[in-house]
């Protein structure tokens, strides 16, 4: 559950919530039809965007070996699992925490900077014609935060984000 959510339960023990914390709460529960929507429709249709995705890429960089794209499109689709989580309960340090932390170091080691910048630019593209605006306002931040962090650790020889 997002942070901030987290913390107005934990203070309702002592207190009734007041108006602003109240709203927030409203705000969330108003848009979880649509998050729950846009994660049904990511997990059914996770194979169609990956599959086109995956053809695009093939075919946009022969040269590169099968073994780095396998792994390059193994963290995409786990990117993409986590952001939808991450949707879902309205918390992007989920993606921090249980994706940037394991992957992170794994994108470095292999230094695959330039298929995922690749891959990314696709895999937006793909979910963007398959999403709508919306669904796509919900996935759009966690997918920035992951994608921005794996590609800024893959330059920055340091392991630090810039």
């Amino acid at each position: 559950m997002h942070p901030q959510l987290a913390s107005i339960f934990d203070q309702a023990e002592n207190r009734y919530l007041k108006v602003e914390e109240l709203k927030l709460i409203s705000q969330y529960v108003a848009s979880m039809p649509e998050r729950l929507d846009t994660y049904r429709n990511l997990r059914d249709r996770e194979l169609e965007i990956m599959q086109a995705v995956v053809d695009q890429l093939q075919a946009a960089l022969p040269e590169e070996s099968e073994e780095n794209l396998e792994r390059c499109i193994k963290h995409a689709l786990l990117m993409l699992r986590y952001c939808a989580l991450s949707l879902l309960i309205n918390d992007e340090s989920l993606i921090q925490k249980r994706f940037l932390d394991w992957v992170g170091p794994l994108a470095q080691a292999y230094d695959t900077k330039t298929i995922d910048a690749k891959l990314y630019r696709l895999l937006n593209q793909q979910l963007a014609k398959m999403l709508t605006a919306k669904q796509m306002g919900y996935l759009s931040p966690g997918l920035a935060l992951a994608q921005e962090a794996l590609l800024s650790q893959s330059m920055n020889p340091a392991g630090g984000r810039r």
